[in-house]
C-alpha cells in the first residue's frame, strides 16, 4: 500500500506520490510532476514588480500546475490565478481568510486586495514550506486533520459572507470534459449519473454537514509558515458539507490506493480534534461515502481524459480508478440495470 497518492498537477493523472506543493523548487530543479509554464514576459514583470513591491527583492517564477504562475520574491509568494477566475468570489475569499477567526488555521494574506495582471486576478502571500513529496512517510496527515477540524469548528456565519465552496461542482465539469469513445469513458460517466448529487451537488446552509468548507483540500494545501503547518490555498473556500473536505483520502482508502493505517491516523486525529464532518465514533461512511464516490469519478475523469488526449493506455493507477468507479456502478440500486460496455 501507498504512503500518499496524488493528482499530477500538470495532466490530471493519479499518481502514487504526496501531491506536489505549490511553492516548491525553482525551474531547474523541477520533476515531471511539474510544469514551468511559458507566459508572456509583460505578464511575469507584472507579478516580478508585486513581488519587488512587497517581497523588496527580485522574484523567480516557481513551478505549479498549468493554469497559475507562482512568481517568489523573497518572503512572499505573487499568485496569478487561473484564466477566468471571478473577482467577486475570490475578494470574498480574501476577506473572509483575513478574519482573525481564520488565524492560525489558514494562511492569511500579505494584503486582501486582488490585483490584476493582464487578465489575470494576483494576489499576495507569505511564503511556506511545503510538505515534501519526496518523503511521503513523512506527511503530517494528523497535523492536517486537526487543522481541517479546527477549520470546520468555526462558524460561517463569524465571517463575511462566503459563497458555496467550490469543490463539489468540480466533479461534474471534469466529467463533461470526456468523450465517449472508449469503455473507460462510459464506466465513468455512468458512475457519475449514478451519485445522488442532485442538480447542485453542494447542500445549502441549513443542510447536514453544511458549514465553512475548504473546498479543495489535499496534502499539496498544507505549508509550513514559519514554524507550524497551515492551510493554502482559499480558491474554493465556502459554504458546503465538509465531509467533502475528507474525500479526497477517503476515495484513495476507498480504492485501495491508500494505506488503511494512514487513513486510520487522519481520521483518528480529525475525530480527536473534534472534527464534525463525521460521527464522533462509529461508522464514518455514512456520511462520506457520497463524497467519496464523488471524488473517485473526479479524479477517474480527470486520469482518463488525459490518458485519450495522450493517446496512450491507462496507467495501473488509472485503471483502480475506473475500476472503482465500475463497482460505484454496480453498488447504487439506481444503476444495476445500466450497462457498462
Amino acid at each position: 500500500m501507498l504512503a500518499g497518492v496524488a493528482q499530477d498537477p500538470d495532466t490530471g493523472t493519479a499518481k502514487p506520490i504526496l501531491m506536489p506543493a505549490p511553492y516548491s523548487p525553482g525551474c531547474a530543479g523541477a520533476d515531471r510532476w511539474f510544469t514551468c509554464r511559458m507566459e508572456s514576459e509583460d505578464l511575469i514583470d507584472r507579478l516580478r514588480r508585486i513581488g519587488l513591491r512587497y517581497g523588496g527583492v527580485p522574484g523567480t517564477v516557481m513551478p505549479t500546475r498549468p493554469d497559475v504562475i507562482i512568481v517568489r520574491a523573497g518572503p512572499v509568494v505573487v499568485k496569478a490565478h487561473a484564466p477566468g477566475a471571478e473577482r467577486e468570489p475570490l475578494v470574498e475569499r480574501m476577506r473572509a481568510v483575513a478574519h482573525p477567526a481564520l488565524r492560525g488555521i489558514v494562511l492569511r494574506p500579505v494584503t486582501e486586495e486582488v490585483m490584476t495582471a493582464g487578465d489575470r486576478l494576483v494576489t499576495v502571500w507569505p511564503a511556506g514550506t511545503p510538505v515534501d513529496h519526496d518523503d511521503p512517510d513523512a506527511a503530517p496527515w494528523e497535523a492536517a486533520a486537526r487543522l481541517l477540524a479546527r477549520l470546520h469548528a468555526v462558524p460561517a456565519g463569524t465571517l463575511p459572507p462566503l459563497r458555496a465552496a467550490g469543490g463539489p461542482a468540480r466533479v461534474g465539469t471534469t466529467v463533461a470534459r470526456l468523450g465517449e469513445g472508449s469503455a473507460a469513458e462510459l464506466v465513468v460517466r455512468r458512475a457519475f449519473t449514478c451519485l445522488p448529487l442532485g442538480a447542485d451537488p453542494g447542500p445549502g446552509a441549513g443542510a447536514p454537514g453544511a458549514g465553512l468548507t475548504h473546498g479543495d483540500w489535499h496534502m499539496g494545501q498544507l505549508v509550513r509558515a514559519p514554524d507550524e503547518w497551515i492551510l493554502i490555498d482559499v480558491d474554493d473556500l465556502g459554504v458546503g458539507d465538509q465531509a467533502w473536505d475528507l474525500s479526497r483520502p477517503a476515495a484513495w482508502f476507498a480504492a485501495g490506493l491508500l494505506d488503511p493505517e494512514v487513513w486510520h491516523r487522519f481520521l483518528a486525529a480529525y475525530r480527536a480534534a473534534g472534527g464534525v464532518a463525521v460521527p464522533a465514533d462509529g461508522d464514518p461512511w455514512e456520511r462520506l461515502e457520497v463524497p467519496a464516490q464523488a471524488m473517485t469519478v473526479q479524479l477517474a475523469a480527470a486520469a482518463v481524459a488525459t490518458a485519450e488526449r495522450q493517446a496512450r493506455p491507462l496507467d495501473e493507477v488509472e485503471e483502480v480508478l475506473v475500476e472503482s468507479c465500475l463497482r460505484i456502478v454496480r453498488h447504487r440500486s439506481a444503476c444495476h440495470s445500466v450497462p457498462t460496455q
